[in-house]
């Protein structure tokens, strides 16, 4: 090859490369700009790797001065004087400012080629779908492992919702989650087999999920057809077998988080057999979660069976050693304060220290919080744990569309007021944020799980300077 030949060849050897890389990469140009900016990763703090590069070439170097000391240094004189013969050959027939520079380039250009090659051969072992950087997912792994340690209670929708947002700012994320579940699938499962309701579980691990889409669809996949599968969920009856093969929910829960690969964990707030139960403003006494919200009364009081039970030891240390607690969004009487009503739960998150925010819904819920405000929502958790909880609540700031609105009250519900006076009095700090989320067609509201967590951290960041 010419030397005028060589920056030819060169740029075609980098615009096929980038073509390469576009096919294997299908991220977004913010994620990689050029062969080059990835090879500079490599240089970022935290990765762990270049200090044991610099090691492992400090062994290469003691290993052969060593062999150099062993041998009498025979060897390598005879090396070196071969080599300076040599150099002494290129300079008398290529000009040294021609070949010193020529040599620099080929020595730099299979460095980079050696080490890509060796990298996107651990990329491949490693990453076999092959549409991240081994670098970015280094990167990802060491900021999301530098994430303050979270712990979310609630169940439902709107835990799960929320936790699909966190998980891209810490992989320390505790989800505490409600067992009172007594319809559908897990009602079902609980009572024809004795199990703890696995539902709202299976969907805070399907949220919490690092491995590939179709894995977590199989775990969130229902059953149209078959006797006795009709409604049931896989990811339902794959944690009820686990739980009679492990012997309890939490070492099932354990064992489907490494299969799915869970950033975080999910735990159950009890392993008891909890029931929950209503007074209602009519006198009426309602027994059963699914019962609670179609009996359509006011709750005056709520409880379970048995009173008090025993929390889960793994929950009240998540809560002991948390940076930051959220409580909610969900449905308040059946999925948020269920948790509450174990004791050394709620006991737990009253003597922290750390900031604790509460999610509130956007709507109010018929048949559990028809005509509630903040305020109300605040009150009745306060009531049934017989003291405050957190220090903040969540509000959301913009209405509903008209579309929307027309929709919830033909199903009497409506958007949740903010009586920012009352809520003042209570000694609860009031954060408005926009972190709502309506499907055009639809009108169905929920909280965006990315605004709705991305706001959070950043509550959180200012709460630690306060």
């Amino acid at each position: 090859m010419s030397i005028s030949s060589f920056p030819k060849a060169l740029r075609v050897w980098a615009k096929t490369r980038q073509v390469v890389t576009k096919s294997r990469n299908p991220y977004p140009s913010s994620l990689r700009n050029g062969r080059v900016h990835q090879w500079f990763k490599w240089l970022s703090p935290g990765l762990l790797v270049k200090r044991w590069l610099l090691i492992s070439a400090s062994g290469v170097v003691l290993a052969s001065l060593g062999l150099a000391i062993w041998t009498g240094m025979t060897p390598i004189f005879f090396l070196l004087q071969l080599l300076r013969n040599f150099l002494t050959w290129i300079a008398e027939v290529v000009p040294n400012y021609i070949s010193g520079p020529l040599v620099i380039a080929t020595g730099i250009l299979l460095i980079l080629w050696g080490q890509t090659r060796s990298l996107n051969s651990i990329t491949q072992v490693l990453m076999p779908e092959g549409n991240e950087e081994l670098v970015d997912r280094l990167l990802n792994h060491r900021r999301l492992h530098r994430g303050p340690k979270i712990v979310a209670l609630g169940g439902g929708t709107g835990l799960s919702n929320l936790l699909r947002g966190l998980k891209d700012y810490s992989a320390k994320i505790t989800a505490i989650v409600t067992v009172a579940d007594d319809g559908g699938s897990s009602g079902r499962l609980r009572r024809e087999i004795g199990v703890l309701p696995p539902g709202d579980i299976r969907n805070c691990l399907a949220a919490l999920a690092d491995e590939e889409k179709l894995l977590t669809e199989l775990f969130q996949y229902r059953f149209r057809a078959g006797d006795g599968l009709v409604g049931h969920s896989f990811g339902n009856l794959f944690l009820t077998a686990m739980s009679d093969i492990a012997g309890d929910l939490e070492q099932a829960i354990a064992a489907s988080s490494k299969v799915l690969a869970v950033r975080g964990e999910v735990l159950p707030a009890t392993l008891s057999d909890v029931s929950l139960w209503a007074e209602l403003a009519d006198g009426r006494r309602i027994e059963g979660e699914s019962s609670i919200t179609k009996a359509n009364g006011q709750i005056l009081k709520i409880g379970c069976t048995p009173a008090n039970p025993p929390a889960l030891p793994r929950a009240v240390e998540g809560l002991q050693e948390a940076d930051f607690m959220i409580i909610g969004p969900g449905s308040l009487y059946t999925s948020v304060i269920p948790n509450l009503l174990v004791p050394e739960i709620a006991e737990a998150i009253a003597n922290s220290q750390v900031p604790r925010i509460y999610v509130c819904n956007i709507m109010t819920q018929p048949g559990e919080t028809d005509g509630y405000t903040v305020a109300d929502h605040i009150r009745a958790i306060d009531r049934a744990c017989g003291r405050p909880l957190f220090d903040a609540v969540v509000v959301q700031g913009k209405v509903p569309s008209a579309k929307a609105l027309i929709r919830y009250s033909q199903e009497n519900s409506y958007p949740v007021v903010l009586d920012r006076e009352a809520v003042t009095q209570l000694g609860r700090r009031i954060v408005i944020a926009n972190v709502m989320d309506e499907d055009e067609n639809t009108g169905l509201i929920r909280h965006n799980s990315q605004r709705l967590a991305g706001m959070l951290l950043r509550w959180y960041s200012r709460a630690q300077n306060i």
